[in-house]
């Protein structure tokens, strides 16, 4: 019967190549995706900041490489297939599904697609944005535009997996970066009519020289990424391997930033590759590496909490004049946490509120740089007066920060921790709730309070012990308001009463309850995502532009005092001269420290260097177990023979498994080596099996075996 002849297949005219892989090939592929993760060769020479490719010339500011691309153009034009693609709302696994993606996800892909044109991700992810906006304004359109919005997205991860198979090795890995990295402007090479009605005055950050000029409105497609939550794709493997790499330090760039409070922008440096080996020995840049900077910021803290423990623990507990001075601990704890404070509002200003707050333990910094202020400001006023009185509420006022500061010392030491990622969740939902809840209970609390003063003056009730009464009945402390709502009045301050604790003890509570357990359920069924979009964030967040970071509290303070007054006196190229030697001076030893451990581990392979597993003492005893070899076996690299014999697969099954049989073909790549026939497995003479001698023959195989030869009496002989 003769063989049915096989569909042709839509091929795309891109770099991808043949869209079927040998055995050989994709193990080599393999290998080429590992050499990623190797330090740089010796012929492929870095620039003398480390970087490459090298620098063309000495100028300190590298173009724009991507100040050609279309981007309004882009923009436009994915939003109009967009809506002429969505009109009805669709789940996201239905997007998903099969019959989806070959008529609507595919095609877009195959049309937008371009591997010249880095910018296409970035104009998806700011449709995505757009129309997760117009469906918060525009609710009758029911979830249309929530469709529109996850297509941009599954678009988008398309597109960038597409540029990561099509470009493979150091400058395929350059390539993917400039898609996630690389700064663009939403009005970029648009009409100049449109550019003249969007542009008619400058950004106020960029007239007070707060922000770079030629970075002025960009932004890269990892923060709109961000901002717009696109968690589907922050996920995607081609995704978190730039993440990866950024956040070790491999690749480097300069970031755009909304406001530099200490600006430095004398230098700018391009998406590049860091070789430590031909980077000077003390490389200030190395601070704002977010691997290195989130260390250094998690010993801060912990000197931040050591001070504070220090001060509240030497603190005087009577009121007199001992606190009408200082003690030595509580001066150093408020010169450091000045400094903490400062780090923590430059910050916000960096990349704005809006990623910042989807940092894990945002809202528990922001919570105590509010109750430090405090502080401060009670303390300043009672050192003023003279009064004691007010200097001791300050210390009972920065003790309420203790709350704060131990939970944000478990945050950083487990930011992967699912029990914290929904906590930090769900304080948004209970917060939320909590405000909406006291906004309309307090129409209780007035009535109470308007029927109390209609009563006797005796039996007349503040406002603050009607809410302490209905504060005990909502969470079920004591029902003592009950019974007193007699003396508001006979039968109106019961029924008020109890129909509020009703309402807030039994009915509140249960939807709270309920929203709660939902959010975590929907946490916890997207766990991976959710870890690898705080990972995306703590990268992005890491990588910081202002000078500012380059200072440890609390010579932060002394650099903003100092330097910024500076500027306005000394010439660009002067001034980074006078801040990369105060820079390199006062952090010395961490530099050192850095330089000397990347130039042996940087480029390792990232399962030596990645973070350390959990329950790592568990998986040391199970090696002791009867199960540790199948562990064992995967933590060395097989040697160079072994590599050789798998790759001689290719030279029998890439050209004769179609022809021979897949089985036929392996027995005849097994006998012709001595290891092979040494084991019995395969233990017949090639010569006198005519099926393994026509599979030998010449340079290959080059005829069908008939079914006479293999059932032959050699054959019958195995």
């Amino acid at each position: 019967m003769e063989e049915p002849q096989r569909p042709h297949l839509f091929r795309r005219n891109t770099a991808r190549g043949e869209s079927t892989k040998s055995i050989g090939e994709v193990l080599r592929h393999a290998r080429n995706r590992e050499e990623q993760e190797t330090l740089l060769d010796d012929e492929e020479l870095a620039d003398d900041d480390g970087c490459y490719p090298p620098r063309q010339n000495d100028d300190p500011r590298v173009p724009n490489p991507h100040s050609w691309l279309p981007v309004y153009t882009t923009i436009h034009k994915i939003r109009r297939l967009v809506l002429a693609s969505i009109d009805d709302p669709y789940s996201l696994d239905q997007l998903r599904s099969p019959r989806m993606n070959v008529a609507v996800i595919r095609p877009l892909v195959d049309h937008l697609y371009d591997p010249d044109d880095v910018s296409i991700v970035y104009c998806l992810l700011v449709n995505r944005v757009q129309f997760l906006r117009e469906q918060s304004y525009q609710a009758h359109h029911q979830t249309v535009n929530v469709t529109r919005a996850n297509v941009c997205e599954l678009i988008a991860s398309r597109v960038l997996r597409r540029f990561d198979e099509d470009h493979e090795g150091r400058q395929g890995l350059l390539k993917v970066a400039n898609v996630l990295v690389a700064g663009f402007e939403p009005f970029q090479n648009a009409p100049p009519e449109v550019v003249r009605e969007n542009r008619r005055e400058l950004h106020w950050t960029v007239r007070f020289k707060l922000a770079r000029p030629e970075f002025h409105r960009m932004l890269t497609a990892l923060e709109v990424a961000i901002v717009s939550e696109a968690k589907t794709f922050l996920t995607s493997s081609a995704c978190q391997k730039i993440v990866e790499n950024v956040y070790r330090g491999r690749i480097i760039y300069t970031p755009t930033s909304f406001i530099d409070i200490l600006p430095d922008h004398y230098k700018s440096r391009g998406i590049s590759l860091y070789d430590p080996r031909k980077a000077p020995l003390l490389n200030q840049y190395r601070l704002i590496v977010p691997r290195t900077r989130n260390i250094i910021e998690g010993c801060q803290f912990v000197l931040l909490l050591v001070l504070y423990i220090l001060m509240m623990v030497s603190r005087a507990h009577t009121i007199g004049p001992s606190h009408l001075r200082f003690t030595v601990y509580e001066l150093a704890f408020v010169i450091y946490a000045v400094g903490w404070n400062l780090d923590e509002v430059a910050s916000i200003c960096e990349h704005g509120w809006a990623v910042h707050t989807e940092n894990l333990w945002s809202f528990l910094d922001s919570t105590f740089v509010v109750i430090f202020c405090t502080y401060f400001v009670v303390r300043m006023h009672g050192l003023v007066s003279m009064d004691a009185g007010t200097s001791k509420l300050a210390i009972d006022i920065l003790s309420m920060a203790m709350p704060v500061l131990l939970p944000r010392l478990a945050f950083c030491l487990m930011p992967e921790n699912m029990l914290f990622i929904s906590l930090r969740e769900m304080m948004s939902d209970f917060t939320f709730l909590t405000v909406l809840a006291v906004w309309c209970f307090s129409g209780f609390l007035i009535a109470m309070r308007w029927l109390s003063e209609a009563q006797d003056g005796s039996n007349a009730h503040s406002f603050g012990t009607i809410a302490k009464w209905m504060l005990w009945i909502w969470f079920g402390l004591d029902g003592t308001g009950v019974p007193r709502s007699v003396e508001m009045h006979w039968l109106l301050g019961p029924t008020l009463m109890i129909t509020f604790a009703f309402f807030g003890n039994t009915l509140f509570l249960t939807i709270l309850v309920a929203m709660l357990s939902n959010t975590y359920t929907n946490l916890a069924s997207n766990a991976t995502a959710e870890i690898q979009f705080r990972r995306a964030v703590l990268t992005f967040e890491g990588v910081k532009s202002d000078s500012l970071f380059a200072y440890r509290p609390p010579f932060n303070v002394l650099a903003l005092v100092i330097l910024l007054p500076l500027k306005w006196f000394l010439s660009p190229r002067w001034f980074h001269k006078v801040n990369i030697t105060a820079v390199r001076v006062l952090n010395a030893p961490i530099l050192l420290a850095v330089s000397l451990y990347e130039r042996k581990y940087l480029w390792k392979r990232s399962r030596y260097l990645s973070p350390p597993r959990k329950h790592t003492w568990l998986t040391m005893w199970e090696r002791f177990g009867a199960h540790g070899d199948l562990q064992a076996v995967f933590d060395t690299e097989p040697p160079q023979s072994v590599v050789d014999e798998i790759d001689d697969i290719d030279d029998i099954l890439s050209d004769n498994m179609w022809d021979t049989g897949y089985v036929n073909a392996l027995r005849a790549r097994r006998g012709s080596r001595t290891t092979s026939v040494g084991s019995g497995v395969f233990g017949r003479n090639m010569s006198r099996d005519p099926a393994l001698r026509s599979i030998s023959n010449g340079n290959g195989i080059r005829r069908r075996t008939t079914r006479d030869e293999m059932t032959g009496p050699n054959v019958a002989e195995v």
